[in-house]
């Protein structure tokens, strides 16, 4: 059973179908460590950039479009769809497929009267290697997981996926319940929840950004001692970046060969086909800070504000 209200848009105090990728390790964005700094307050969760403005904007287009192709009915729902048992797992429903436009999307039990779901998105013409033929279930994990955990809130047997790759490519995915990996999904939001977000335990870091952010503060003149691993850990990434030395010196090498070869042309060709190019780019402007703070000092005082640096890490040679 269902159970739906108006609930805050504060998405600090909610998990929802855009964190479960997140959650999994499968979201290309956004590790479990940024999620628990986001769900814990430790940062800012209010990210408005021009892909996510256009993907808003764009989600009203998606959705005709898939209305256009399928002849479907098409119901917006703005409240939350709260899970029964734990209402802190949560899901925004971007459409809902009904058979009967002007019905109550939802009985007096909770359940839902659509037939189902459908999720719109934008996507580059670069990334449509990464999504499968248009009408399979073949589309980026996350996306994937995101669908499944929207048919876990709301009980349908389907979400449709459409998405508009650039300004040419559309497509419509179909993703069928699988209740296995519903359990899935909900024992892990349910483990995050609990074990990092309500005991403000951060989860393992996964990447170098990771470590940046959970250990962005050092203690000064704090010391640790090297394991026997650690001491060997470090002498294999010296090999390594000597080796990663003597590639980019081959390469360097390569380079100059051609270019010596090429000179003023701009283009390498073989039987056709350009193999190298040695061109000027567009002309670019970049602001004179150096100059603006001698002649405008008054002004550049006012608008000097300080950078705050990451620690860097130097292994010793």
């Amino acid at each position: 059973m269902l159970i739906n209200q108006d609930f805050t848009q504060d998405r600090s105090k909610y998990l929802g179908g855009s964190d479960i990728g997140a959650i999994l390790g499968l979201s290309p964005y956004k590790t479990p460590l940024d999620l628990w700094l986001e769900k814990t307050g430790k940062c800012s969760n209010q990210i408005d950039n021009l892909p996510i403005r256009f993907g808003t904007f764009a989600e009203c287009f998606v959705a005709s479009e898939y209305a256009r192709a399928t002849e479907s009915a098409l119901s917006e729902y703005p409240a939350a769809i709260l899970h029964s048992q734990y209402p802190y797992l949560q899901g925004h429903i971007d459409r809902f497929i009904v058979t009967e436009p002007h019905s109550e999307l939802f009985r007096e039990d909770g359940t839902c009267t659509a037939s189902h779901l459908l999720e719109c998105k934008t996507a580059s013409p670069f990334m449509q290697s990464q999504w499968g033929e248009a009408g399979s279930d073949e589309v980026p994990m996350s996306y994937l997981a995101q669908c499944h955990w929207y048919l876990c809130m709301t009980q349908l047997p389907r979400c449709d996926l459409a998405v508009l790759f650039g300004n040419s490519d559309f497509r419509i995915y179909h993703i069928t319940r699988d209740t296995a990996l519903e359990s899935t999904l909900l024992e892990a939001a349910v483990t995050f929840w609990q074990n990092h977000v309500m005991a403000d335990i951060p989860p393992s870091a996964q990447t170098i950004g990771d470590y940046q952010k959970r250990f962005a503060q050092e203690v000064p003149g704090k010391t640790v001692e090297a394991t026997e691993l650690t001491r060997a850990l470090i002498e294999e990434a010296k090999e390594i970046n000597t080796a990663i030395d003597a590639k980019e010196t081959q390469l360097e090498n390569i380079k100059k060969a051609l270019m010596e070869q090429m000179q003023e042309a701009q283009e390498l060709t073989y039987m056709g086909k350009t193999l190298a190019s040695w061109k000027k780019p567009k002309a670019s402007f970049r602001f004179d800070s150096k100059r603006f703070e001698i002649e405008h000092p008054a002004l550049f005082e006012q608008f000097k504000m300080p950078i705050q640096n990451s620690r860097r890490f130097v292994i010793k040679t």
